[in-house]
């Protein structure tokens, strides 16, 4: 018996994987940008067309896990989609913090589209600088 293959058959299982909608068993990673601005920390999160209701932030420990979900529009009974590329479904990222960071003081922005978290850098690990002083005079014990 003669079997056919196609070689693009697997490419396309693996494209639908990793375009198939997250899940909150198997959430999709979303994509981020991290820098440090001075004495902070700012983590930016991509999450168009997300409503700030549907975005969770926890910090346990130092793991910081950022959670959003994109739900499907409205649709009204007589529209037919024809074309629906925006990936839908839950999209999960989490991040190991230093210690050297401020936990407690986390500030989180959403606008336009972009989630972004400044973490400040804790007062006990900012550089500061010890002043020498000068030797304080030795007084001799006499017995």
């Amino acid at each position: 018996m003669l079997m056919r293959t196609d070689p693009f058959r697997e490419f396309d299982r693996i494209a639908r994987e990793l375009t198939a909608p997250g899940t909150w068993s198997r959430p999709t990673a979303m994509p981020m940008d991290a820098c440090r601005e001075g004495d902070t920390y700012v983590v930016s999160f991509d999450l168009p067309g997300v409503d700030p209701e549907a975005i969770e932030i926890d910090i346990e420990r130092n793991m910081l896990t950022v959670k959003a979900e994109r739900r499907p529009a409205g649709n009204a009974e007589n529209v037919r989609m024809e074309v629906a590329e925006r990936p839908l479904g839950v999209f999960s990222r989490q991040l190991v913090l230093a210690d050297t960071l401020d936990t407690d003081q986390v500030r989180a922005d959403y606008d336009a589209g972009v989630l972004t978290l400044r973490i400040p850098i804790a007062e006990r690990a900012k550089r500061r600088r010890v002043k020498v002083g000068q030797g304080e005079s030795r007084q001799q014990i006499t017995g």
